[in-house]
């Protein structure tokens, strides 16, 4: 008999992940062997447990699953990765899949597709959301409709977006410094950086910015 297939799953909302397991695990060939509440706590357990499969939330805390995928797509380069979201983010599909994510699908997709998803992953293809394809279409058929903003949240450095979401969910300064361990100046010195980057003037307007990105879960 073939291993199953192990998979770890990533998002901040605990029925949403229980009940993704839950629908796995009724597979014999599927087994899931870790959850992870944000985007940090995916890294790290996908470092330790090097799944067959990650499948991640964008809008997750201390780190957002854009970020998340790179780092794990970085260091564990046979783990392929899904993301799941509750909304069609198409700015970032183009982002994705040059960071090697296998699938970008919706969450009111159907098991069958998240199961579809996670077969065609292992084959080294991409599986998309039909929704999401639509979108991907459109946006090669119009370029410009992306807005500014997200040109400009992608010319931000790699540390400057997890401070970026940090800032957006509400943590002060000394409490970045503290998480990333880095000084107090160092983060400020970013902060302004990414306020000059982004166009804006205060912290209200980035973190509306991070909600209209999807980075952030509005209703936290």
């Amino acid at each position: 008999m073939n291993k199953p297939i192990r998979i770890l799953i990533a998002d901040d909302h605990t029925i949403v992940r229980q009940g993704l397991a839950r629908l796995l695990e009724e597979k014999p060939d599927l087994k899931v062997i870790g959850e992870a509440v944000n985007g940090q706590d995916a890294v790290d357990k996908a470092l330790k447990l090097k799944p067959d499969i990650a499948i991640l939330d964008i809008s997750m805390p201390r780190m957002n699953g854009i970020e998340a995928a790179k780092r794990i797509g970085k260091r564990l380069p046979k783990t392929k990765i899904l993301i799941l979201s509750m909304y069609s983010h198409e700015y970032y599909i183009d982002e994705l899949l040059e960071a090697g994510v296998s699938g970008y699908l919706l969450k009111d997709s159907s098991g069958r597709d998240i199961i579809n998803a996670i077969h065609a992953a292992l084959r080294d293809e991409t599986f998309l959301s039909p929704y999401i394809s639509k979108k991907l279409i459109e946006s090669y058929l119009s370029p410009k409709k992306n807005s500014l903003r997200t040109d400009r949240y992608k010319q931000l450095t790699n540390r400057e977006r997890e401070i970026f979401q940090l800032i957006a969910e509400g943590h002060t300064t000394r409490q970045i410094a503290e998480m990333l361990f880095i000084s107090i100046s160092t983060v400020k010195s970013h902060r302004g950086n990414i306020m000059e980057k982004l166009g804006i003037e205060s912290p209200v307007q980035l973190v509306h910015l991070a909600i209209q990105l999807g980075l952030v879960d509005p209703d936290l």
